[in-house]
């Protein structure tokens, strides 16, 4: 595989990863536990420091994540639905992490034909 294709590749994989992570942790923890737990209670203050500051990191983390899919989507020449679906699905907890193994074995397969160049 070239690095034309490696190095979008790579970077869409660890960002997809950390905004995937962060959601999983934001939605299916912080959320419940500052709104679902007592008020005033540890879980509710730590669900509420969950969603502020995770919530803030992966915003800002989650616009990283969409240059790295829109670049990757160029590189690879994907056509708009599959790229709309890659970037979509980036917004769902858990289906994030299918949408980047998608994305890869469709990269992997496509530019494994191709020479690398030094």
């Amino acid at each position: 595989m070239s690095p034309e294709i490696r190095t979008p590749l790579a970077a869409y994989r660890v960002m997809a990863t950390i905004v995937g992570v962060l959601l999983v942790v934001l939605i299916l923890v912080g959320v419940p536990l500052k709104y679902l737990a007592g008020d005033g209670t540890d879980p509710q203050q730590l669900g509420e420091w969950i969603t502020s500051y995770l919530g803030v990191a992966h915003g800002w983390l989650y616009m990283i994540f969409l240059f790295a899919a829109f670049w990757l989507s160029r590189r690879a020449d994907w056509d708009i639905p599959f790229t709309a679906v890659t970037l979509l699905c980036g917004t769902v907890p858990l289906l994030s992490f299918w949408a980047e193994h998608r994305a890869t074995a469709r990269v992997r397969r496509e530019w494994a034909a191709e020479p690398a160049t030094p």
